[in-house]
C-alpha cells in the first residue's frame, strides 16, 4: 500500500479548497503552515532510578477564530509532520463545527504500554512544565488523544495550577467529572457521528434502519454501534472488527451484548451467534452505513471499488486515502469526512470550556441537545457546499472551514 505523509495530504486539501475560493497567495501561505511550533525534550525519571530523555512536540496551527484546541498523544512513532497535520485538521474541524477555536496538537515520543502509571504521571507533568507559558484557556487547551485519557489531563491540570498558583480547570478538556469535566463528553465523538449520519440519510433518502457495520470496535466504535440504534430508531449491526479479528451475523447482533463480550474477553472474536470473517471484508459488505473507526488509510485504492455502503461515516482520522475519495465519489457513496464526522468530541470539549469559564455545569440532556444542534448545522453547511459546487464532501468540508478561517484572518488584518 502506498504510504502518505499526513502533513502533505493536509496541505493538499487546503490548497484545493483555496483554489475554489480564489484565495490570494499570502492567505494560502498563512493557512498552509502552523503559526507556532514547539519541539522540546523531557527528562523523565523512570521507576528504576534511570532518567530517560523523551522528545515532545506541540504545534499550534491557527489562532484567528480563538484559542487553539487539540489533543496530546503518547506514542512511540510520533513525528512532527504527523502533529502538524493533526493540528491543521483540528483548525478545520473546529471551523466546520463553527466553534470559536483554532487547532493544535501535541505528542510525546514514548511507549506508554511499557511505562508504569507513575512514569506516565511524571511524563505528563514534565510536558506541562516545558510548555505551560504557551497553553491556557485563552491560548491553547489540550485534551486526551492516543494513549492519554482524563487521568492524564487531571495530572496536567494539577501541574499547571501548581505552577501558576491559580485554579484554572479550563486549561485542559475531557477531564474527570470531579475536576470540572462535562457530562456527556465520553460519548460525544460517537454521538456526533451518529447525528450526522441521521442528517445524511435524511438528505440522501436512505433508510438508516438497514444494515450497518463498525470497522474498529474500540470505545468510539462501541458507542456508535449502540447509539446508531438509539438515535436512528433501529438498524441491524451485522459486522464488527477490531485488531484481533472480525465477526459477522447477517441477522444482526445486539451491540450492547457485543460490547460486553469485548470488554470481558478483550476481542470481538467468539461472540455468540456470529461467524468469523476476514476484517477486510467488513469494509466491503452491502450496508446502509459503514463506520470506519480504526486506523488511517483503511479505505484505499486497493479496496475502494469493493466498498458498497451507501453512507460512510469516518469516526477515525484519515481512514480514506485521497485516491479512494475519488473512487467513492464516482460510485455515489456518501462519505461524511472525518473533520465533520468526528467533530462531536471537540464540540463537547468547547461546551466543557464554556462551563469551566462560567462555573455553571449542565446535565447530560442539555449537553446532548447543544451537541445535536451544532452537528446538525455543521452537516448541512458541508452538504450545501458540496451540492452547490458538485464536489465530494471532504472538499466541501474543507471549503466551509477554509473560508471561515480565511475570513477571520482577513478581518484581523493579517493578510
Amino acid at each position: 500500500m502506498q504510504s502518505y505523509n499526513s502533513f502533505e495530504v493536509a496541505q493538499a486539501q487546503v490548497t484545493a479548497a483555496a483554489k475554489l475560493l480564489n484565495l490570494d497567495r499570502a492567505t494560502l501561505d498563512l493557512l498552509l503552515w502552523p503559526q507556532r511550533e514547539f519541539t522540546f525534550t523531557l527528562p523523565v525519571r523512570m521507576d528504576n532510578g534511570e532518567t530517560r530523555v523523551l522528545h515532545a512536540y506541540r504545534v499550534q496551527h491557527n489562532f484567528a477564530r480563538g484559542p487553539a484546541k487539540g489533543g496530546i498523544r503518547f506514542h512511540p512513532d510520533e513525528t512532527l509532520d504527523t502533529i502538524r497535520a493533526l493540528a491543521g485538521w483540528m483548525t478545520w474541524k473546529t471551523a466546520v463545527a463553527n466553534l470559536p477555536l483554532g487547532g493544535s496538537k501535541g505528542g510525546v515520543v514514548c511507549d506508554p504500554r511499557k511505562m508504569s502509571e507513575r512514569e506516565l504521571e511524571r511524563t505528563a507533568r514534565a510536558y506541562v512544565r516545558a510548555l505551560w507559558p504557551h497553553i491556557g484557556a485563552d491560548r491553547d487547551v489540550p485534551a486526551p488523544d492516543v494513549y492519554t485519557n482524563p487521568q492524564t489531563m487531571a495530572w496536567m491540570m494539577d501541574e499547571y495550577e501548581t505552577i501558576t498558583n491559580r485554579h484554572q480547570p479550563g486549561v485542559m478538556s475531557n477531564k474527570p467529572l470531579a475536576l470540572g469535566g462535562s457530562e456527556g463528553r465520553r460519548s460525544a465523538t460517537a454521538r456526533g457521528g451518529v447525528v450526522v449520519v441521521r442528517e445524511a440519510c435524511r438528505a440522501c433518502g436512505i433508510d438508516p434502519r438497514g444494515d450497518y457495520a463498525i470497522q474498529g470496535f474500540g470505545s468510539n466504535g462501541q458507542r456508535a454501534a449502540i447509539l446508531h440504534q438509539e438515535i436512528l430508531g433501529g438498524g441491524r449491526l451485522v459486522a464488527a472488527s477490531d485488531s484481533s479479528g472480525a465477526v459477522y451475523n447477517p441477522e444482526g447482533m445486539n451491540p450492547i451484548e457485543l460490547r460486553n463480550h469485548k470488554l470481558r474477553t478483550g476481542s470481538v472474536n467468539g461472540f455468540s451467534g456470529s461467524e468469523p470473517i476476514d476484517p477486510a471484508e467488513v469494509l466491503e459488505l452491502d450496508l446502509a452505513v459503514l463506520y470506519p473507526a480504526a486506523l488511517e488509510n483503511a479505505v484505499n485504492v486497493g479496496n475502494a471499488e469493493r466498498v458498497r455502503a451507501r453512507v460512510l461515516c469516518e469516526l477515525a482520522n484519515g481512514p480514506t486515502t485521497p485516491q479512494a475519495d475519488q473512487v467513492l465519489f464516482a460510485k455515489g457513496i456518501h462519505v461524511i469526512p472525518d473533520i465533520l464526522a468526528n467533530a462531536g468530541g471537540v464540540a463537547a470539549s468547547h461546551l466543557e470550556m464554556v462551563q469551566n469559564r462560567s462555573g455553571d455545569y449542565w446535565g447530560e440532556a442539555a449537553v446532548f441537545a447543544r451537541l445535536d444542534d451544532t452537528m446538525t448545522r455543521a452537516y448541512h453547511a458541508v452538504h450545501g457546499a458540496s451540492r452547490e459546487r458538485g464536489i465530494h464532501p471532504r472538499l466541501g468540508a474543507m471549503l466551509v472551514a477554509v473560508a471561515r478561517v480565511a475570513q477571520a484572518c482577513k478581518l484581523r488584518g493579517w493578510v
